[in-house]
């Protein structure tokens, strides 16, 4: 463990993580989850399948009219899922100028009026959604960061409206971003007319052909969930967060994944024939129960093996870490045991989670299981979130859940 290798590997990580653009990008994309996360519980309440005799769906059609009610989901849908493009870039640029201690919203702001400018115009004079979504979220995080580091240099400059002592602190504020501005917005409209004489098409199409189709059809696909399943343990077996590091990467893939399910899951197809299997939902609900590793798994294992020794430690650091790993928060067992940087924990801490990618993965791909239709809170239990991720289908998913699982307990146990 205290090779030069390992070394150099945990400060190459440690530098990965703290980097302020990354860290932007992640935080930008943190900070709309609630608005995702209220979109597609709209979604599926819209879609909510029968239960025994209990009809959700049929009983608020008979309460309200067919359909009348879903206005409001839709609505929701509209508000948060169909705009996610355009959050994002507000939300990069805001968190991006904070770190440099500027004006944050003006950033947003500029961003947010930017990406607008650039997403192409109907033939009724409208704004098309496709573009405002999901499908165009590079745009979107290339806008959030290169606006504020234009912004940044312009409002530090001497291109600026500074007004006298006395003046309100957001009239000074909206004055001095003014110049930075126009000419920020002026640069994106020249380059956007430009673009259209020479291609023809908008950055848009032109950035979603070049490479986030490929990067999301390479994402869903089992290499790429095994790969982010492994360097995602990696990275936490040497106390580096993971999820944090490798969010900013993953997140502009994963995030049109799902919500392409949720969009089709919304017009009334079957979460067994929407399209993706991979994304953050498929970890966080079928791959990462417990939290990173299957530590609830490791802690079942630790109540079976060591039940007979009262005072064993492993037992007493189990028994404080039980309650919070049902709600997939593991801290106390990867650093109370500890997991981090301990030999004896390194194979299966960091290969049940890629065996548990593959069992999901088959399990969803042969049929056994829907696919993903829903992003929900991480903190979401185990089975109830497998219950509500898929569209609400309880038995398959108690099945593939409890064998997976099991699978895990054993690799632990024996260990």
């Amino acid at each position: 463990m205290n090779s030069k290798f390992m070394q150099k590997f945990i400060e190459i990580a440690g530098i990965i993580g703290g980097q302020r653009h990354l860290l932007a990008v992640r935080d930008g994309f943190v900070a709309i989850m609630p608005l995702i996360i209220i979109g597609s519980l709209a979604t599926l309440i819209n879609n909510f399948p029968p239960i025994g005799s209990f009809d959700l769906v049929g009983i608020l059609n008979h309460i309200f009219g067919e359909g009348n009610w879903q206005q409001v989901g839709n609505g929701i849908w509209n508000g948060t899922f169909a705009i996610l493009g355009l959050l994002v870039a507000f939300s990069i640029a805001n968190t991006l100028s904070k770190s440099y201690n500027i004006d944050g919203l003006s950033a947003g702001l500029i961003s947010a009026a930017a990406y607008i400018l650039l997403v192409p115009i109907t033939e009724d004079g409208g704004l098309t959604l496709d573009w405002l979504g999901a499908e165009g979220l590079f745009v979107a995080i290339i806008l959030g960061l290169g606006v504020t580091e234009l912004f940044r240099l312009l409002s530090q400059s001497k291109l600026t409206i500074k007004m006298p002592e006395g003046v309100p602190e957001g009239v000074a504020k909206s004055f001095k971003a003014l110049i930075p501005a126009i000419f920020i917005l002026t640069l994106i409209g020249l380059f956007h007319a430009l673009i259209n004489v020479f291609t023809g098409m908008s950055i848009f199409e032109i950035i979603f052909a070049a490479i986030q189709k490929p990067l999301q059809g390479f994402g869903d696909t089992l290499p790429a969930a095994m790969l982010y399943a492994f360097l995602h343990q990696l990275l936490w077996f040497f106390g580096l967060h993971g999820t944090n590091i490798l969010g900013s990467v993953t997140n502009p893939i994963f995030l049109p994944l799902i919500e392409e399910n949720a969009s089709l899951f919304a017009d009334g197809v079957s979460a067994f024939d929407v399209p993706n299997i991979v994304s953050q939902p498929f970890f966080d609900s079928f791959v990462q129960m417990g939290g990173s590793g299957i530590t609830l798994a490791l802690l079942i294992a630790i109540f079976i093996v060591v039940r007979q020794d009262r005072k064993h430690p492993y037992k007493e650091v189990a028994k404080f870490s039980a309650p919070a790993a049902i709600f997939n928060i593991n801290e106390p067992v990867i650093f109370g045991l500890p997991i981090v940087l301990n030999p004896v924990f390194l194979i299966p801490f960091i290969f049940v989670q890629v065996i548990l990618t593959i069992v999901a993965y088959f399990a969803i791909s042969s049929g056994l299981v829907p696919k993903p239709v829903a992003i929900l809170p991480w903190t979401t239990p185990p089975i109830l979130s497998g219950y509500l991720v898929k569209g609400g289908k309880l038995a398959r998913n108690c099945f593939a859940i409890v064998q997976s699982h099991s699978c895990c307990v054993h690799v632990y146990a024996f260990r």
